[in-house]
């Protein structure tokens, strides 16, 4: 296992060109569904809010698809991820305000799902939790990984399911699945996130104490 990978967020960023990476087509999981990626890495981005404190790494704003953006907030080595038709928008709906209790990180590639419209309806993206009961070298906390499905407008952003990669054999399958079934009736503040699939450490770690 790997120690815990956290997010730099070099001064530099500001200067990058805001610019939207290309997208590549996935096999579809659902009739008419299929999958394109974007990236949140820094060279993808541009800093929408500088950190301002030791503990605050700030926000950053990233190109999505059908005019979304994604803007990734940190906060005491705990991050959140939202989307939006800009900032102010992504920064309002549930998913600005929701991480998990454990350090964790997000990787760089943001998976969209699309209907046979060509919409987005959902985004999955791999997540890192520190396991505190597991501790690799030098005493730091390795992780434990998970993706999140989080469904997409219309309607509010929040997350809908969580999806153990060491408990399911084929992860990325699985939570395609959950987003193709579940991200476009849930509804957000009425329904729960809960682990789909099988369950491991991972979505134990997510779960709220």
């Amino acid at each position: 296992m790997q120690g815990l990978p956290m997010r730099l967020l070099p001064a530099l960023a500001l200067l990058l060109p805001f610019t939207s990476p290309a997208a590549f087509v996935a096999p579809a999981q659902a009739e008419g569904a299929s999958s394109v990626y974007s990236s949140t890495a820094p060279k993808a981005c541009r800093v929408a809010r500088p950190g301002g404190a030791p503990e605050d790494s700030g926000e950053w704003l990233c190109p999505g698809q059908d005019g979304l953006v994604v803007v990734v907030s940190e906060m005491d080595l705990r991050q959140s991820v939202s989307v939006g038709r800009n900032y102010k928008d992504a920064s309002a709906q549930p998913a600005a305000k929701t991480s998990f209790g454990p350090f964790n990180s997000t990787t760089d590639t943001v998976e969209w799902r699309l209907d046979g419209a060509a919409k987005p309806f959902a985004i999955i993206q791999r997540w890192h939790l520190a396991d505190n009961d597991d501790l690799g070298t030098g005493g730091r906390p390795n992780t434990k990984q998970m993706l999140v499905v989080t469904r997409l407008p219309p309607g509010a952003v929040c997350h809908v399911a969580y999806v153990d990669v060491a408990a399911n054999r084929n992860a990325n399958e699985v939570a395609r699945q959950a987003a193709d079934e579940l991200a476009r009736g849930f509804a957000c503040g009425k329904d729960k996130p809960k682990p789909f699939g099988s369950p491991g450490r991972a979505t134990a770690l997510a779960a709220p104490n």
